[in-house]
């Protein structure tokens, strides 16, 4: 199993680098590769069997569009064949048509997907998330966190479907019920925690989806008993969800 993780150097705000290392101690036979600003990244020679990119400051957006615009066709073919991709925090916004700041400047972004994003620097959204995933006719709750300056919204016409459908807390904005973008295996979301990690069904999903054996996660049984006191805590209607 392959995971490249796309420019760890500046995609690693409040620690979501954490995601790839629980799947590392959770599959110790996983080859991680590093792809740094100065590098061509991996998934234009090879798919890899996971491509993870974490939250960065509103800064570093600029450079990973700049980054990755050269390579928007080869992301495209990428995610019409099924090659998996889990996108955390405001590195779903990258993917998106463009980002409008409240100061009237537009941030063009990569145009894969009809979502863009208002940004507004003077009020951090600070919230809990549940919510659930479906998959195969099952579902499972999705736990985690968001912190952001951003809400995404929808274009007119095509969309994305949803990754999570949202129980308590904001989706892609706060009106919405749908969070996150799931096309085909690519899967992006606001939720940060990190998300696999606090989500240990999740995490064990993703790494089976991606060709790894079946076996325990790293800490499953103290990372289950965590998961499943928030899932019964983000339920109850009295915790306060928004600070």
């Amino acid at each position: 199993m392959k995971i490249e993780v796309l420019f760890p150097e500046i995609c690693n705000l409040y620690g979501e680098l954490w995601n790839v290392k629980f799947l590392e101690r959770s599959y110790p036979d996983a080859e991680i590769i590093e792809t740094s600003l100065t590098d061509e990244p991996l998934f234009v020679r090879e798919t890899p069997d996971l491509i993870y990119m974490g939250t960065m400051s509103e800064n570093s957006q600029m450079l990973v569009i700049e980054k990755l615009a050269p390579y928007k066709k080869r992301i495209m073919e990428l995610i019409g064949s099924g090659a998996f991709f889990l996108v955390t925090g405001n590195a779903l916004e990258v993917f998106g048509q463009r980002i409008e700041d409240r100061d009237g400047t537009v941030v063009e972004c990569l145009g894969i997907f009809r979502t863009y994003a208002v940004r507004d620097m003077r009020n951090r959204f600070n919230s809990l998330y549940i919510g659930d995933f479906e998959y195969g006719g099952d579902s499972m709750k999705i736990v985690g966190f968001k912190s952001q300056f951003t809400h995404s919204y929808l274009e007119p016409g095509e969309t994305p479907a949803p990754l999570f459908m949202t129980q308590r807390g904001p989706g892609l904005d706060p009106d919405m019920k749908e969070e996150g973008i799931r096309v085909n295996n690519f899967m992006a979301t606001y939720v940060i925690g990190p998300l696999l990690v606090l989500n240990p069904p999740f995490a064990k999903y993703l790494l089976e989806k991606c060709g790894a054996d079946s076996g325990d996660l790293a800490f499953e049984e103290a990372a289950m008993e965590a998961y499943d006191a928030r899932v019964r805590e983000y339920s109850d209607p009295s915790t306060g969800f928004y600070y």
